[in-house]
């Protein structure tokens, strides 16, 4: 049981990994009905494998990569359709998500220079940015004119995960997937 649970739940992220092409091609080609909903079965199979990964106590180096790497894609699957069906919503914003963007490219090469690949910390933190963007973007794409306090929640939560993390990559000598947070590793510390 525990090893087909294994492939159900790398198969759920694999599906998020696969579809994100499909769901920038359905914005670049301006179909909003179909890039929303592909959008929201996306988000929701990032709520379904981890629930599904804890529960079933899955945890696996390749599955935090491949949950990584289909996070990152569904964010820049949503932000094209952001950029495609709300330009002027970009155009508003462009400082704040530039320093987001400018962010997360800092996080992303400091983590390749330090491991040579991505991070997959999985923070508390992370969990919580991640739930917000998914709420703001879809309330964005399903019922326009979502309100500018949400986007403002959600970056602020995500501006703060990745200021964790790249203070993570500064602590962390080796690769560590499932992090919980800057707290638990300094309180590690200090009881040594």
């Amino acid at each position: 049981m525990r090893k087909r649970s294994y492939y159900i739940v790398n198969g759920i992220t694999l599906w998020r990994v696969l579809m994100a092409p499909l769901v920038i091609f359905l914005a670049i080609h301006g179909d909003e009905g179909l890039f929303k909903w592909f959008l929201a079965v996306s988000f929701l199979t990032d709520a379904i494998d981890g629930t599904l990964a804890r529960r079933y106590h899955i945890c696996s180096k390749m599955g935090a990569k491949l949950d990584s790497i289909g996070d990152d894609l569904t964010i820049l699957a949503a932000f094209v359709g952001m950029m495609v069906f709300h330009a002027d919503f970009v155009r508003q914003e462009l400082t704040l998500l530039l320093l987001l963007a400018g962010l997360y490219l800092l996080q992303v090469a400091l983590a390749l220079h330090r491991y040579g690949k991505m991070t997959a910390f999985h923070t508390i933190l992370a969990k919580g940015a991640a739930i917000l963007q998914a709420v703001f973007l879809l309330t964005l794409f399903f019922w326009p004119g979502a309100p500018g306090l949400l986007f403002y929640a959600a970056a602020a939560l995500t501006a703060l995960d990745l200021a964790e993390e790249i203070v993570l990559i500064f602590l962390l000598r080796e690769w560590r997937a499932d992090v919980k947070g800057l707290y638990w590793i300094l309180k590690g510390r200090s009881s040594h």
